[in-house]
């Protein structure tokens, strides 16, 4: 009984972020650039957002930053820890370092920046893990949610 409860929970709990996996796709279409971001407390969506770097000619306007940015506008509150962001690409160490700096819980992300290198997409080559690890963060890592519907947006 124990062990189906368990199961129940390890596949609920895939679903769950195959759905808010679905939903940063979904919303990476919207950009500039591929890129989307879901923040989720308590398995509900508080933000969401996608790339407007060329429309904000703005360097720094990456879907994790813009949700992050919309999130903490909202709550008044720059602390995030209990939250999660899904990203359809790997943060960059700029992406990484806001979630480091906004004490995010968990980072969940689809094709890596290894991933997006093999297919010539611009990238620094430091990974999140990295980024996490040089810092006072211990953050929660999940890598390769829907990672071949993450790659296909940039193609």
């Amino acid at each position: 009984m124990v062990v189906l409860l368990i199961i129940c929970l390890n596949y609920q709990a895939n679903m769950n972020q195959e759905y808010f996996m679905s939903l940063a796709i979904e919303e990476a279409k919207q950009g500039d650039a591929p890129y989307g971001a879901v923040i989720v407390k308590d398995h509900q969506v508080v933000a969401i957002a996608h790339n407007t770097v060329t429309r904000d000619c703005d360097p720094s306007a990456h879907a994790e930053i813009n949700a992050i940015r919309r999130l903490t506008t909202q709550i008044n509150n720059f602390y995030l820890t209990g939250y999660s962001i899904y990203t359809t690409g790997e943060p960059c160490p700029m992406c990484a370092a806001a979630c480091v700096w906004s004490g995010m819980t968990e980072i969940i992300y689809g094709a890596s920046i290894a991933d997006l290198i093999a297919i010539n997409q611009s990238q620094i080559n430091i990974s999140c893990e990295e980024v996490i690890a040089k810092s006072f963060s211990n953050i929660r890592v999940t890598k390769g949610i829907l990672r071949q519907e993450c790659l296909s947006l940039f193609t």
